[in-house]
């Protein structure tokens, strides 16, 4: 695939039929009868007419990627033009390897491959309400960092270059920068109620960062937090039996990253919804040999250091999410590979 996008996998590997899936794509386009902001009050007209500019521009990408499938599934790859292979990435993005926005500790249903998801609807809602944002006071620059995810009874797990921005080390252990704190919200939803800190989890202690992996552990101060909240996810002691290919999902806050990706494909994309919580499902793609990381295909961005790589079947978390590179994969470490590890056991991390 052609361009800068979080898509890690290409059509042929993600869809099984690429002319059903073309077909499905464009009889919703048809179906879709656009609103229109004519009507609206005078101070709601600018944001309808916003929003219907929104919709064309998805409706056109989504057409050009609708012919892009149809070329690759005709065997004319090489007339597929880069319009129609952002096209068939957004496709991709969008109905392979959903980035799902999350509402109400919910998500809302979908068609194709992903409608299994509703059938697990009660162990994703479960996971979803162990997952926060880290976020911090003090920094020069940033006010959140990252994803983190709770394994013990009030420890969470992140990524070492997250709690990095916020901790040093001394040799003996631990501690925060001087200035700075830093806390874990477990809602940071689209539409939530800003300033409402009833779901934010202080930091109190930097349990460790480990010395091998991109992997820290904090402990946070859970009695704000509801019951379903302070329970923490079942850690995976063995690994799943077949990978590469089993479903997973990551959950994370995925952000802009005009870094890595080119800044007018994200926009288009997301529609310039970052910094929330995301459902995002996939596949583990392997195991990289000689390495401890596993490899899969959720569509992530930067803001997803530190999620979990959740078994869709059992709902074990199988990996922490550390990073990716575009059009080649995501990776994760392989938390099964650590069960003995002394800091997770120092942790107490909840191994199942």
């Amino acid at each position: 695939m052609r361009g800068g996008s979080p898509v890690a996998t290409g059509p042929e590997q993600v869809f099984g039929n690429l002319g059903e899936v073309a077909e499905r794509v464009r009889r919703q386009l048809d179906a879709e009868v656009p609103e229109s902001s004519q009507d609206l009050p005078a101070d709601r007209a600018p944001a309808g007419q916003i929003g219907e500019f929104a919709r064309q521009e998805r409706a056109r990408v989504l057409s050009a990627g609708v012919t892009g499938l149809e070329k690759l599934a005709a065997g004319r790859a090489d007339e597929v033009d880069d319009e129609e292979y952002f096209g068939v990435e957004a496709i991709v993005l969008l109905e392979g390897r959903p980035a799902l926005l999350i509402q109400g500790q919910d998500f809302p249903s979908q068609q194709g491959d992903w409608a299994v998801l509703d059938g697990q609807r009660a162990g994703i809602r479960a996971s979803i309400a162990r997952v926060g944002r880290v976020e911090v006071t003090g920094h020069t620059s940033l006010d959140w960092l990252g994803t983190a995810f709770l394994v013990g009874p009030d420890v969470v797990m992140t990524n070492r270059h997250v709690a990095a921005e916020f901790a040093l080390g001394d040799g003996a252990g631990w501690s925060f920068r001087p200035g700075m704190s830093a806390r874990v919200d477990l809602a940071e939803e689209l539409a939530a109620v800003p300033g409402d800190g009833s779901l934010e989890c202080a930091v109190t202690e930097v349990v460790g960062i480990h010395p091998e992996v991109d992997m820290a552990l904090l402990r946070v101060d859970t009695t704000r937090a509801g019951p379903s909240s302070t329970t923490p996810l079942a850690v995976a002691a063995d690994p799943p039996a077949d990978v590469p290919g089993r479903p997973v999902y990551v959950i994370g806050y995925p952000a802009e990253d005009g870094r890595r990706n080119e800044p007018e494909a994200m926009r288009r994309i997301f529609m310039d919804v970052y910094n929330v919580k995301r459902l995002q499902p996939g596949t583990t793609t392997g195991l990289v040999p000689g390495e401890l990381t596993v490899k899969h295909d959720c569509s992530t961005l930067g803001g997803n250091s530190g999620s979990p790589v959740l078994d869709l079947v059992d709902h074990r978390v199988l990996g922490l999410h550390y990073g990716g590179r575009y059009g080649f994969g995501n990776y994760a470490v392989p938390l099964w590979e650590l069960v003995d590890d002394p800091l997770l056991r120092r942790a107490q991390v909840n191994w199942v």
